[in-house]
């Protein structure tokens, strides 16, 4: 199987719940409804593959009080599953400090892939996520090598497979959720859209939701304030990670829709929440018309001391983000 860790080594950086009613969110106007912020805990692959205990230990002595996981992309010397622990033993050391996770990352790769659509590993994982008392189960990228290939058909059929995942799911008490980098906001001639909102248009909103990454829609030239209001109530989480100052260029749309990610991702650089050119207060503002749920702070690529940079991101959030 493919791995989210292929994806950023072929690209050569180390890194690359229930839906509200939309009457209900223009009636409520504007607000933000974030009390809490959690962590992908991609954000420290390393470190969880080097001492998982110690890891979560410092991720909830620094405030967090929820984690996103990842899981079937290894980091080097990671052992099986989450770093040596069954879902059972990571649900009880998530317990012993105070954190619990909500929605996990899942790799599914071959069920993705027109011509493939095995289910197998749906299965496997919809058991994780539910031993890990988890309520979503979140796709984070297409099948490795695709991303520069992918088409309107493409993008139909994995919409299709979404809603047949979230029917699976749903036996579960799960919901099914897809999580964006850039690629899925290029356009398609022949569509004439983006396979994004092929996605968004062609999925359940009662079985599918989607997860966005604010990084990746900004640097792919998309509003998300103005996505939220388009597709209300859509939006069950995001990714709060920021753009670095030093590298705004857009990544999509023109030109940009014809470069491939090799070419492409060794520009993009990421920032500490608050230190770069995100306006997250704006889109905090317009949290109720998403329908978030949960935000995840996520850095893909770090370039000072890992436990420093979730600190400095978690700081910048609570005290100006946070609702209450």
């Amino acid at each position: 199987m493919s791995s989210r860790r292929t994806f950023m080594q072929q690209a050569g950086l180390i890194a690359a719940g229930a839906m509200i009613n939309p009457s209900g969110i223009f009636s409520r106007g504007r607000e933000n409804t974030v009390t809490r912020i959690g962590i992908q805990l991609y954000t420290l692959r390393e470190q969880l593959a080097k001492d998982v205990k110690s890891t979560i230990q410092k991720v909830a002595q620094t405030g967090y009080n929820h984690v996103e996981t990842f899981y079937g992309y290894k980091a080097p010397d990671q052992k099986e599953q989450f770093w040596g622990l069954d879902p059972k033993g990571l649900k009880s050391l998530l317990k012993d400090n105070n954190l619990v996770t909500h929605s996990g990352h899942y790799q599914l790769s071959e069920y993705l892939t027109r011509g493939n659509g095995k289910d197998e590993a749906l299965k496997v994982q919809i058991e994780i996520a539910k031993d890990l008392g988890q309520k979503y189960l979140v796709v984070p990228v297409p099948p490795a090598g695709t991303w520069d290939k992918l088409t309107a058909d493409d993008y139909k059929f994995m919409a299709e497979q979404l809603n047949k995942a979230g029917e699976l799911a749903q036996k579960s008490d799960l919901l099914i959720g897809y999580h964006n980098h850039y690629w899925e906001f290029r356009q398609q001639p022949d569509a004439k859209t983006s396979g994004y909102e092929i996605m968004l248009n062609g999925t359940d909103k009662s079985l599918v939701t989607f997860e966005l990454d604010l990084f990746w829609a900004i640097k792919a030239n998309v509003d998300p304030v103005a996505l939220f209001k388009k597709h209300p109530g859509r939006f069950s989480m995001w990714h709060v990670k920021d753009i670095d100052k030093s590298a705004t260029e857009k990544i999509a749309g023109g030109d940009a829709d014809h470069k491939t990610a090799k070419e492409i991702l060794p520009h993009v650089k990421f920032a500490e929440v608050g230190t770069g050119v995100v306006d997250f207060r704006n889109i905090f503002a317009n949290a109720s018309v998403a329908g978030v749920k949960y935000a995840f702070v996520e850095q893909d690529q770090i370039s000072i001391d890992p436990f420093e940079s979730i600190k400095k991101s978690y700081s910048y959030v609570k005290s100006n983000l946070l609702k209450g």
